[in-house]
């Protein structure tokens, strides 16, 4: 077997900067629990503050310094959407919460061939993690104890260490310092006041003793790192639906405030739709208001977003949301926001190609199509559909482009099929144009058509009471343009009226 462990050192830290403006990022962050500080950035780090300083010695030391409250269902959050980022490469994920800061185990063995080897997979996880917003320190091991401890030590992978087999992890982890493991962590002081700083220290002294003054615990971890007792895993299953939530640090007012708390949803969620090998073809966007001081509480914006095709494009979902909210109105200022997908589209996604194709063509149609339509509306783009119906004036309808007509599939039938085979113009006109006759002969500005094909027979509107009983053709007039008239049957219908009548000019 090998696993690979990656590690988030400041995973509490970095969720809780998720949301902030970039001019806050600048600035010493920590977050407090009890009053006590629990992590701190590299900038508050370089001031002097450290891991379990008062608050008050904190603020003495930065007089900016930007605190948080620490979260566990906020980090809970984060950890799940690395896990589902993971669950892309191999369906063996698990998390290792035996240290303070959980580490996402993956088993890659099965899977190395098929990502085309060990380096190229890391090359793909690494930017499938990237839109998560993490660091990641990341080892591998022939155990999933063993990756777990080199990760939480070092980032051994980023210094090409590669520990593929049980000699090479044991020559590793007998360099490793002793507080690694959790029990050796409780008696640090104990261990370091007795010269046992590493854990090849351990491995060399009586085992009886050691279990007598320290507790089993300690070489039962010791033996799992190391292969020398099993160490089974459960691995993590995707929830079926996804459905997260965010606290922002200021509450918004503006649609830029808003998608910047959005981007971090959108890139969970696609974490989560590559877990469950999918695209996204719908989601909803939840703002949670701040509720009013007299007027009580307020209902929680919802905002739609349907794509015309299925996506698992970052760029593109977060474009499409910016479109609209660019035109969302608030209820209130925003404090919480929301993100909800209950349907996946399970289906290949389309190839990459070399040279430009008609698919290509199209996909590009769609997003531009997706674009407007998130601009100007669901029903400020439409399209030009085919109705069942002889009548030209009544053979096509606009609808919304995501919309699907009873009466689209027309040439499904025996008679959508006759029509679709016959020349007609695609430039109708709005109402037919009444001609001069003269000699039996339809005249356009003064001079007589020519006759050039036809005629092709409606008879067809008996059902709704708009009868038309018409002789249609095609003919050239005196500048050569080619043009659609008919001519009213006998006996004349009042619709009609009587002559010849100008319908559509072909291009």
């Amino acid at each position: 077997m090998l696993w690979l462990a990656v590690h988030l050192p400041a995973l509490s830290l970095e969720s809780f900067a998720a949301t902030l403006a970039p001019d806050a990022l600048s600035r010493p962050l920590a977050l407090l629990d009890s009053h006590r500080i629990t992590q701190a950035n590299a900038r508050s780090a370089a001031l002097g503050i450290r891991s379990g300083m008062k608050r008050a010695t904190a603020l003495a030391l930065a007089a900016d310094l930007l605190l948080g409250a620490a979260d566990a269902a906020r980090d809970a959050q984060a950890l799940q959407a690395v896990a589902h980022a993971a669950l892309a490469f191999t369906p063996s994920v698990c998390i290792d919460v035996t240290a303070d800061v959980p580490v996402v185990l993956l088993e890659v063995q099965p899977c190395l061939r098929y990502f085309g080897g060990f380096a190229k997979l890391l090359r793909r996880l690494q930017a499938a993690l990237t839109p998560l917003g993490h660091h990641c320190q990341m080892a591998s091991a022939p155990t999933a104890f063993g990756a777990a401890l080199l990760a939480r030590w070092r980032d051994d992978l980023a210094r090409g260490a590669h520990s593929c087999n049980p000699a090479a992890l044991r020559r590793l982890l007998d360099e490793a310092p002793v507080w690694l493991l959790g029990p050796g962590h409780e008696h640090w002081e104990a261990l370091q006041g007795m010269g046992l700083t590493r854990l090849a220290d351990l491995h060399h002294l009586p085992r009886s003793g050691l279990a007598r003054r320290f507790g089993p615990a300690l070489l039962a971890d010791l033996d799992r790192a190391r292969g020398d007792a099993p160490d089974p895993r459960e691995p993590i299953e995707p929830p079926a639906r996804f459905e997260q939530r965010i606290e922002l640090f200021a509450r918004a007012d503006t649609a830029e405030q808003l998608l910047a708390g959005a981007r971090v949803l959108l890139a969970r969620l696609l974490a989560w739709a590559g877990a469950r090998q999918g695209r996204v073809a719908h989601f909803t966007l939840v703002a949670h208001a701040e509720a009013r001081q007299r007027g009580g509480a307020v209902e929680p914006g919802r905002l739609d977003i349907a794509l015309a095709e299925p996506s698992a494009d970052l760029a593109h979902l977060q474009s499409l949301l910016a479109e609209r909210l660019a035109r969302w109105q608030l209820p209130a200022p925003t404090l919480d926001l929301g993100l909800r997908c209950d349907v996946l589209v399970h289906a290949p996604s389309p190839n990459a190609e070399l040279f430009p194709s008609h698919r290509a063509e199209r996909e590009g149609l769609t997003r531009l199509i997706e674009r407007l339509q998130a601009r100007l509306g669901p029903h400020g783009v439409q399209q030009l559909v085919r109705v069942a119906d002889h009548r030209p004036e009544r053979s096509s309808a606009w609808v919304p482009v995501h919309a699907t007509p009873p009466l689209q599939q027309a040439a499904a039938s025996p008679a959508g099929r006759e029509a679709a085979t016959l020349t007609r113009p695609l430039w109708l006109l709005g109402e037919p144009l009444p001609l001069a006759e003269h000699a039996s002969r339809p005249c356009l500005d003064g001079t007589p058509l020519r006759l050039l094909a036809g005629p092709e027979r409606i008879e067809s509107g008996w059902w709704d009471g708009v009868l038309a009983a018409r002789d249609y053709f095609i003919a050239s007039a005196a500048d050569g343009a080619l043009v659609w008239v008919y001519r009213a049957r006998l006996p004349l219908h009042a619709a009609d009226g009587g002559g010849w009548f100008l319908q559509g000019r072909f291009a």
